[in-house]
């Protein structure tokens, strides 16, 4: 597909997301069994405050998901996901000005996260699962598509590419033509790399040092790396000391032109993002 110019304007529900300038989208998960912090924020009240106090922080979006795609994770069932989800994108969007997310692969959970006020589907499946094309498609949302080869459980096992540059943005490509002739608009897609699915410490590092090249598929990017294992890698750093490299990665990120910064430390980020802009800013 031909590089297109896009709207900083993208209609997300009842609200719409500021393009023009970068974006930080905090994580909310919902689920016990999360790589960084996983039960802490199961419960509605609980939830809510979290997703509020990231709002307060300076956070344009909240993904709020109910599966946890780290390696080896357990799969839990539509009913499940959806029990996890739905009470707390109900009170976010009753409750807070922000636009909510849904991590979700899943149809069920889509179709019921648009009936309950979703502005964005985020799915780490790029819609390959049954029936999720058609849900992306009949709510009119905007959905994000992510590069991963094979499923959570499995997607570690030796992930092998001639060159992941090309892999992932032959990937996406080909998702984006599915989705247009499945009814999704074009100006609906927002793009994920994919960082730290389906690939090794140096499949990941040159993705990002070339992230510029994702680009030529004329969509916004998505980049989320946070406290992920490439930072532990690089740092050796357990999980709850990658803050330093989540920001350094946050800033590398804007300045090779993401839109949106998938994070758990929302004040830090905003932080960075704010800094740059004022830097951009001067004469």
């Amino acid at each position: 597909m031909s590089v297109m110019h896009y709207s900083n304007r993208l209609p997300c529900g009842s609200r719409f997301l500021d393009l023009a300038h970068p974006q930080v989208m905090g994580i909310l998960n919902v689920t016990p069994d999360s790589f960084s912090d996983g039960g802490r924020f199961g419960r509605r009240d609980a939830a809510l405050r979290h997703a509020g106090a990231m709002v307060d922080a300076g956070a344009s979006l909240i993904d709020v998901g109910g599966e946890s795609t780290r390696p080896g994770a357990r799969a839990v069932s539509p009913a499940e996901e959806l029990e996890r989800v739905a009470p707390i994108i109900e009170a976010i969007a009753a409750e807070l000005d922000v636009i909510v997310s849904v991590d979700t692969s899943t149809p069920a959970v889509m179709r019921e996260a648009a009936r309950l006020g979703v502005g964005l589907i985020n799915d780490v499946r790029s819609l390959q699962r049954d029936g999720a094309l058609a849900a992306a498609a009949d709510s009119g949302l905007p959905v994000c598509l992510m590069h991963m080869r094979g499923e959570p459980t499995t997607m570690q096992q030796n992930p092998q590419y001639p060159d992941v540059l090309v892999e992932v943005r032959d990937f996406l490509d080909e998702r984006m033509a599915v989705c247009v002739a499945a009814g999704i608009a074009l100006e609906r897609l927002i793009l994920d790399p994919g960082f730290g699915f389906a690939k090794t410490q140096e499949h990941n590092l040159r993705l990002f040092k070339h992230l510029e090249s994702l680009h030529e598929l004329g969509r916004p990017l998505l980049v989320g790396v946070s406290r992920k294992s490439m930072i532990g890698r690089a740092l050796g750093r357990e999980v709850d000391e990658r803050l330093y490299g989540s920001l350094a990665l946050a800033a590398l990120a804007i300045t090779k032109g993401a839109h949106i910064l998938r994070v758990h430390d929302v004040p830090e980020t905003v932080d960075v993002v704010r800094m740059l802009a004022a830097v951009e800013a001067a004469e």
